[in-house]
């Protein structure tokens, strides 16, 4: 009996997509067309849609590459439904099904995350595989040799493809080291203003602001000065109907070791950072001198920078300087005051009903600038009309490396350029809690991105139309800056920051003055320069800024 030739071809076609099928699992669907759906538990809501292709060849129905092998992965503790560590918990039944393998992950305190990992790759012990860092680890982790460059598995086509090209420039730099990839994209962090476009807007408060102050309301401010009397003017009005006490101008999160130095290092740009054209001794530099590797922490600028910072601490509750993260956002969210600068977090958070008390009033600008800085150059404090921008990557940017001491480094770089790809990446970026802010390309709305409006207010969240363009805007403009304060990633940087952070904590909380607490910064940073080898340091720090010579 013949057969044609398209019913067998149809026969073999059914035959081959009955056994695609039958490789099916809880959390991965390969479908006929070459699409394959990820889903997670239910407790995450995650479905994103992807391709066999952008999965890497080493993946397909019943591959499981990496069977018998498993991967032990560090981050910083949030839990299995928390910032940076949620995510790992999310993908891992995906990520078991695809490759056969295991994983365990290993969680500890932020504050202890650099103790912990370096305790590890020093002694060579290797217990993690990956391991979850912040950017600031950079300088000794490539000093010590520790992890391994990704870009030959990323260039492989055999693992699920993402590419540093979505990035913009400043964020590219932190995850890579003198042109080499080690860093797997995730998180992208950066601090904005947050404000209540609700309240700004208001006609009453605009009367009432112009009368005090003699210049009519902005929304946003303009400057940081204008950020302080807007604070000022609203501190200690109930402006909120969700309880009968006063509300607060700003909120900030200043717990030493919890971050808390960050609201420091970026208010103080342009306060200390003296604008120009090129890179050299006295322009575009915030952390030490280019030349000696003496320390500017302590100057001027930087001492103005702390004073600044400590009356805008005054016109929000008393108890933020001992406030995390979690804290100060969630004061913020229940409409408790006016200000937040912070990450990406916020303007998600804001968006969830369940935590948030001020979606669709939420307004969010690129830090706005001082009308003051100190002048390097001229040894004098100049004012201007119109502050130049200075944006930032301000925080860790949380992402995974993989360590040189792991026995399954293939295994391990393919959980984390999973959790990299497009799909993955958009679908975090729209949900809060999980900690991985947006940064690409893919995450901007159209005609800047390639995302559409759709894309966040029809997600789980279904953003407010406005917060969302506002928001996005305003990362995109702090990320693309003309000028940028430098990101120190030099080896000691976490000493450097603890003795930073430790001191500004002092001057809080009132044990210091500003000038007190940087000089005392200024002393700590010599003894650890010349202890770690001042001509090397020299060298890091001269790398990691760029600097060509005068």
């Amino acid at each position: 009996m013949a057969i044609s030739r398209a019913l067998l071809l149809s026969t073999v076609l059914v035959v081959l997509s009955g056994a695609a099928a039958a490789q099916n699992t809880p959390h991965v669907t390969w479908h006929d067309d070459g699409t394959v759906t990820l889903k997670s538990d239910p407790e995450y809501g995650m479905e994103i849609t992807t391709t066999k292709e952008e999965l890497g060849s080493l993946f397909g129905p019943g591959q499981k590459p990496f069977e018998g092998e498993t991967v032990t992965i560090l981050s910083l503790d949030s839990g299995p439904k928390g910032g940076i560590s949620g995510p790992v918990y999310m993908f891992r039944p995906i990520w078991e099904e695809l490759t056969g393998a295991k994983l365990n992950i290993a969680l500890t305190p932020i504050s202890e995350l650099y103790t912990k990992t370096f305790l590890d790759l020093r002694n060579g012990t290797g217990e993690y595989d990956a391991i979850i860092v912040g950017a600031f680890f950079y300088g000794d982790l490539i000093a010590g040799k520790y992890i391994l460059p990704v870009d030959e598995w990323r260039k492989s086509g055999e693992y699920p493809k993402w590419d540093y090209d979505v990035m913009p420039p400043a964020l590219r730099n932190i995850y890579t080291w003198d042109n080499v990839g080690y860093g797997v994209l995730s998180d992208a962090d950066g601090q904005i203003l947050y404000y209540r476009r609700d309240l700004l807007t208001d006609p009453t408060h605009q009367a009432a602001f112009k009368a005090e102050y003699g210049y009519d309301m902005p929304a946003p401010p303009k400057t940081l000065q204008q950020l302080r009397d807007i604070a000022k003017y609203f501190n200690g009005k109930n402006f909120d109907s969700n309880d009968p006490e006063p509300d607060s101008g700003a909120v900030l999160h200043l717990k030493v070791r919890e971050q808390g130095l960050y609201h420091f290092t970026t208010l103080a740009t342009s306060f200390a950072m003296t604008p120009g054209d090129k890179l050299d001794r006295t322009h575009n530099v915030y952390w030490f001198d280019p030349v000696d590797m003496k320390p500017l922490i302590n100057s001027p600028g930087h001492v103005k920078a702390l004073e600044f910072l400590k009356e805008l601490a005054a016109y929000g509750p008393p108890a933020q300087v001992s406030w995390s993260l979690g804290e100060a956002w969630d004061y913020f969210l229940r409409g408790k005051a006016v200000f937040n600068f912070s990450y990406g977090d916020v303007g998600a958070l804001a968006q969830d009903p369940e935590r948030s008390k001020i979606r669709g009033k939420l307004g969010s600008a690129a830090l706005p600038a001082s009308d003051t800085y100190w002048d390097m150059e001229q040894k004098t404090f100049v004012t201007v009309k119109e502050p130049r921008q200075v944006g930032n990557v301000t925080g860790g940017s949380w992402h995974g490396v993989v360590s040189s001491l792991s026995d399954s480094p293939e295994a391990a770089y393919s959980l984390l350029s999973l959790m990299a790809i497009k799909p993955s990446q958009k679908f975090l970026a729209t949900i809060g809690w999980d900690g991985v802010d947006p940064g690409y390309s893919y995450q901007w709305l159209e005609p800047t991105g390639e995302a559409k409006l759709t894309d966040y207010t029809e997600s789980a969240l279904k953003w407010d139309p406005e917060d969302v363009k506002e928001y996005l805007d305003a990362y995109h403009s702090n990320y693309n800056a003309k000028t940028m304060l430098p990101y120190m990633r030099i080896t000691g940087t976490q000493e450097y920051y603890d003795a930073l952070d430790s001191n500004l904590s002092a001057a809080m909380s009132g044990s210091k003055t500003p000038q007190q607490a940087l000089d005392d910064t200024a002393a700590a940073w010599e003894q650890i320069t010349d202890r770690l080898g001042r001509d090397q340091q020299l060298k890091n720090y001269q790398a990691a800024i760029g600097w060509k010579g005068e």
